[in-house]
C-alpha cells in the first residue's frame, strides 16, 4: 500500500507539473476559438457509444448523447431540478397521484418536418417494454400500470398497459402507485418517444443493431439532430431545423477520447470545450494553478465492484464479504481519488430528500482473514487468482491498482487486472465472462429506488448472477409505500441485505471533476450533470 501511495503521489507532483493546465487566451485558430465564432461546442464523452438507440443503451456517454437528439413529455431545467415543459406544452395530475394526462405541443416535429404524435410516445414504450427487443432499462417504465406484466409476459395486449392516446396531442399515463419522482424519469432516454417509420425502414420494430440509429436514418425530436458519425473519432450534432424552442448552439461536436491525460492535453490545446473526467494526477495541479477551469461539485452516484456469484471463488459469501473487508475505502479516498469523494457505506448515496442508509462497509483486515479462512482459503492459499474487469480509464486503473495491492497484502491473493474498451467491457459483463468488474451508477432520478432495483432479480443492470427474493418482495413493498418512514424502512433492509450477502462492493460517492471553458455559458454544476443543451451557448472570455 505504501509503495502504491508513494507512485500515485509521485504522479501528481512530476505529472501535473509538466502539463499544468494554463488557461491562457485560446488560440484563434484552435477549434474551441473558431467554436466560439461558430457556435459549436467541443465537448468529450469519453468513450464510443454502445449505440444511439435510446431503447437498448444503459451508459453515461450515451445519456449525453441522447438528450442532445430526443427529448421526452417533459425536461429538466439546467439546474437539474426544476420540471420544464418538451414535447408536452402542459400536464395535469388527477388528485389520488395516479393519471398523468399530457398535452403535447401543436409545434413539436421530428427532425424531418412531421408532427410528433401521442402513437410514437405509446410505439416508443411498447417497443422498450415487448421482451423480444431485451432492453437492459426496460424496469425505468414499471412505474406505468401494467408495464411490468407486459414486460414480463404475464399480459400480451399491450392495450392494458397504462398508457392511452385520447386524441393525437393528448396521452394519458396510469400508475400502479404514486410516484413523486414520475415527472423527472422524463428526462431520461427511456422514456423518449421514438418514430416507428425510421425504425421499420430499416428492420422490425424489436430488431436491434439496424442501420436507423445512423446519420440520415436517425429521426430525432430533440434540439439537435444526428449528422456525422465517424467510429471513435468524432459524432456531430447540429441544430434541428424544425424544433420547435430556440436553440443557441449550431452544433455540438462529440468525441470520444478514453485516455484521461490525452483529454486534458486537448483541453489545454483548445480542442475542447469541456472535458468528460479529470486525470487524479493532475486534480492538484489545477487546483493550485488554474481553478476557474476546474469543477469539482457532488454527483449523485456510486463507484462500487460486482461480484460475479456464478464463479468460484466468489460463490462463496465468505470470499465476497472478505474482499470487502479488506479494502480501505477512507484511504482511497484521501490519497488516491483525492477530489472530496466519500467512501460508499451503503449503495444508495444519501438522498436530498431524506433516505440514508445506516448500514457501514467497514475496513477490518483481521476480520478479513478470519472470514477467508473460514472459506476455506488460509492466508489465501488455495485461492486462485481472480480477474478485476474495468473499462479502460486512467482513473479506474489507478483505482484497481491500488485495490489490488490492499487485497495483496491483507489477503495474500493474487488479482490480475483486465481493462476493456467501454463495448466489450459492456458485453463482458453482460455475459457474466469475469470475476470482479468495476461498475458505477448514476441516479436517472433522485430516489433511492433507482440505486437498488439494480440488483433486483431479472433486472437487465443486475450482471453478477445473485437473486435474493426476499430483496425484491423489499423493493416491491417500498414502491407501494405511503409514507416516506415506510418506504425508508423498506430500503434500509435491502441495503442491509446487500451488505450481508455482498454481491457487489460499494467504494465510493462520486463527485463529479472536470474541465469547463470560461466561454462556456448556460451549464450548471447539478447532481446528475443534467445538460439542458438548448440553453447553452458560447460567449468569448473577457
Amino acid at each position: 500500500m505504501v509503495r502504491v501511495l508513494a507512485v500515485t503521489l509521485f504522479l501528481m507532483a512530476v505529472v501535473g507539473c509538466s502539463g499544468g493546465g494554463s488557461d491562457g487566451a485560446l488560440d484563434p485558430n484552435s477549434p474551441a476559438a473558431q467554436g466560439v465564432r461558430d457556435g459549436v461546442f467541443h465537448m468529450n464523452n469519453a468513450s464510443e457509444p454502445e449505440n444511439l438507440d435510446p431503447h437498448t443503451v444503459t451508459g453515461v456517454p450515451e445519456h449525453f448523447i441522447l438528450s442532445a437528439l430526443f427529448e421526452g413529455l417533459v425536461n429538466l431545467a439546467a439546474d437539474g431540478i426544476t420540471i420544464v415543459p418538451a414535447a408536452a406544452a402542459s400536464w395535469e395530475v388527477s388528485e389520488d397521484s395516479l393519471t398523468y394526462t399530457f398535452k403535447l405541443r401543436e409545434d413539436g416535429k421530428w427532425s424531418d418536418g412531421s408532427p410528433v404524435t401521442t402513437a410514437d410516445f405509446l410505439y416508443a414504450w411498447e417497443r422498450i417494454l415487448t421482451p423480444a427487443l431485451g432492453s437492459d432499462y426496460s424496469s425505468m417504465l414499471y412505474p406505468m400500470k401494467n408495464a411490468r406484466a407486459f414486460h414480463e409476459g404475464e399480459i400480451a395486449d399491450f392495450s392494458l398497459v397504462g398508457a392511452k392516446a385520447i386524441d393525437d396531442r393528448t396521452v394519458a399515463v396510469t400508475l400502479e402507485y404514486p410516484a413523486p419522482y414520475f415527472l423527472s424519469m422524463h428526462s431520461h432516454y427511456t422514456w423518449y418517444p421514438v418514430q416507428k417509420k425510421a425504425i421499420e425502414a430499416h428492420g422490425g420494430m424489436t430488431e436491434r443493431g439496424t442501420k436507423w440509429t445512423q446519420p440520415g436514418n436517425l429521426v430525432s425530436n430533440g434540439p439537435f439532430v444526428l449528422t456525422d458519425w465517424e467510429p471513435d473519432k468524432i459524432i456531430i450534432a447540429k441544430q434541428n431545423p424544425h424544433y420547435w424552442d430556440n436553440v443557441i448552439l449550431n452544433a455540438i461536436h462529440f468525441h470520444p477520447v478514453d485516455d484521461m491525460l490525452t483529454e486534458e492535453r486537448n483541453f489545454r490545446s483548445g480542442e475542447l470545450h469541456m472535458t468528460y473526467e479529470m486525470p487524479l494526477s493532475k486534480v492538484r495541479s489545477y487546483q493550485k494553478n488554474n481553478p476557474e477551469v476546474l469543477k469539482i461539485f457532488p454527483y449523485y452516484g456510486t463507484y462500487y465492484y460486482m461480484l460475479n456469484v456464478t464463479k468460484k471463488p466468489l460463490d462463496n459469501v465468505r470470499v465476497r464479504r472478505a474482499l470487502s473487508l479488506a479494502l480501505d475505502r477512507e484511504r482511497l479516498c484521501n490519497f488516491v481519488v483525492i477530489s472530496g469523494e466519500k467512501p460508499a457505506h451503503a449503495f444508495s448515496p444519501p438522498d436530498p430528500n431524506g433516505f440514508v442508509s445506516a448500514t457501514r462497509y467497514e475496513f477490518d483486515p483481521e476480520a478479513a482473514r478470519k472470514l477467508l479462512a473460514e472459506a476455506g482459503y488460509p492466508d489465501g492459499k488455495g485461492l486462485p487468482p481472480v480477474e478485476l474487469l474495468y473499462n479502460t480509464q486512467e482513473n479506474h486503473k489507478l483505482i484497481a491498482e491500488t485495490i489490488q495491492q490492499m487485497w495483496n497484502e491483507t489477503l495474500n491473493i493474487q488479482v490480475e487486472l483486465v481493462n476493456q474498451d467501454w463495448k466489450v467491457y459492456l458485453s463482458t459483463r453482460r455475459t457474466l465472462d469475469y470475476n470482479i468488474a468495476r461498475a458505477g451508477w448514476i441516479g436517472d432520478y433522485i430516489e433511492p429506488i433507482n440505486f437498488l432495483e439494480c440488483m433486483e432479480t431479472g433486472n437487465g443492470n443486475n450482471n453478477t448472477g445473485w437473486s435474493n427474493a426476499e430483496y425484491d418482495a423489499l423493493l416491491a413493498k417500498a414502491l407501494r409505500a405511503r409514507t416516506n418512514e415506510e418506504r425508508y424502512a423498506f430500503y434500509q433492509e435491502a441495503e442491509d441485505i446487500l451488505h450481508e450477502e455482498m454481491p457487489i462492493i460499494p467504494i465510493y460517492q462520486y463527485v463529479r471533476k472536470m474541465l469547463v471553458r470560461p466561454e462556456v455559458k448556460g451549464w450548471i454544476p447539478n447532481l446528475r450533470d443534467h445538460r439542458f443543451y438548448q440553453g447553452m451557448s458560447l460567449e468569448a472570455a473577457n
